[in-house]
């Protein structure tokens, strides 16, 4: 469904307040919810799958807005996984926090018509583990969950801009995108899965499970 509701829509601009959101893949998203979801993150940057995709309503047809992405940490844990009771355990406290960086949308800024004509796709939003990452990638810690958050900001043309931030944006979040980070897959049915959704995985089928 939709999240009309992002995170506190008082007080906001009249630009972003009635901004929804809705989770495209939702019941694919689900289905790695249930199983616990994990993230491949590589020194060189690796892409998200499924793809963080939304379709969006509510936004001023002829107003500018910017759309990006962050990460949060969904605790102060780090992991380990069990296998054999096929389970994650927290294994100690979290490495210090990774550089927080957004990853903005590359058609940002655009009018609100163009953000609500089509799905809206963060498919070159790449995940790393390289905390010297110098290509704008997301910085994660492997073995640490994380939730990724989807902001739609509006351009204010006023020219102290600045004075009203907090009111020009609203945040939206899905917890059925959290994710654990990991620089291999260590649930099976996690790599069974993503090889059996993911169009890219054609020539991993018979061979390398790998993605």
């Amino acid at each position: 469904g939709w999240a009309g509701e992002g995170l506190g829509s008082g007080g906001k601009n009249q630009h972003v307040c009635h901004a929804a959101a809705r989770l495209e893949m939702g019941s694919l998203w689900e289905e790695f919810n249930r199983l616990g979801t994990e993230m491949i993150v590589t020194k060189a940057g690796r892409r998200m799958f499924p793809t963080f995709q939304v379709k969006l309503s509510g936004l001023d047809p002829l107003a500018d807005y910017v759309l990006l992405m962050d990460f949060i940490p969904l605790d102060d844990k780090r992991y380990r996984y069990a296998f054999h009771s096929s389970s994650w355990l927290a294994a100690g406290r979290a490495d210090p926090a990774a550089p927080g960086r957004v990853h903005f949308h590359p058609d940002s800024p655009a009018k609100g018509a163009q953000w609500m004509r089509q799905i809206v796709s963060f498919d070159k939003l790449k995940l790393t583990n390289n905390l010297l990452d110098d290509n704008g990638h997301i910085i994660l810690n492997s073995m640490h969950r994380y939730q990724p958050r989807f902001h739609v900001v509006f351009v204010d043309p006023r020219r102290d801009s600045e004075r009203f931030a907090h009111q020009n944006f609203k945040s939206f979040s899905f917890p059925e995108t959290q994710f654990m980070a990991v620089t291999a897959y260590q649930n099976h049915r996690i790599t069974q899965l993503k090889i059996a959704s993911n169009p890219f995985a054609k020539g991993f089928r018979d061979g390398d499970p790998e993605l």
